[in-house]
């Protein structure tokens, strides 16, 4: 299998790291979206990564169906068995990732824009939602023991992003969520490897 992947990706870099934590055998293939290569636009037409092309299978995407699709791979080794534990780890995975999307519209305002055309209320609006969703996770950071699942993953991927292109414009007043990814690397010694980077 393969998975095309971009480094900067915070979707990416969950998808990667539950891989490498299952020991699943995937060759990591990096793309540029905005080149529109045959190899993504072939197995997702959409021309998003994450993608997952798989040996005589269709391929799978995004980042939720691919984790799905670990989990039953692995026998159910990435997300709980117990059904309310399990909706807990998948809302968070949704939470993470809603952020995410929150913070990826704002990028791209400021980056396809010119500046005069760029909305600031609907930046600002974006911005509300990561905060709250940040407050809310720094309030209620989940139980992280010796066991990961996809909600710990997509929250270590979400930090890794924050750190990527908000550095310092987050941290304040969320020390227990900064402290949480030092408790992660921990248990999870790929991190630094595999979190968003340029």
């Amino acid at each position: 299998m393969k998975l095309l992947y971009s480094s900067t990706s915070p979707y990416s870099a969950k998808c990667r790291m539950a891989s490498r934590y299952l020991g699943l055998e995937i060759d990591f293939v990096t793309v540029k979206t905005d080149e529109d290569p045959a190899l993504l636009i072939d197995n997702n037409p959409l021309g998003k990564i994450p993608c997952l092309v798989r040996e005589d299978a269709a391929p799978v995407f995004d980042s939720a169906a691919i984790m799905q699709f670990f989990n039953r791979e692995t026998k159910g080794k990435l997300y709980p068995r117990n059904a309310v534990r399990r909706t807990e780890a998948e809302v968070l995975e949704a939470l993470c990732d809603g952020v995410t999307d929150c913070l990826i519209a704002i990028i791209y305002e400021r980056r396809f824009r010119p500046e005069d055309k760029q909305h600031q209320p609907w930046i600002d609006r974006q911005w509300a939602k990561v905060e709250r969703a940040l407050d809310h996770l720094n309030a209620n950071l989940p139980k992280t023991g010796k066991s990961l699942h996809g909600g710990h993953f997509a929250l270590a991927a979400l930090v890794g992003y924050l750190d990527l292109r908000f550095a310092g414009k987050w941290e304040k007043g969320r020390g227990k969520l900064k402290s949480w990814i030092k408790k992660f690397e921990r248990l999870f010694l790929d991190y630094e490897a595999l979190k968003p980077q340029a």
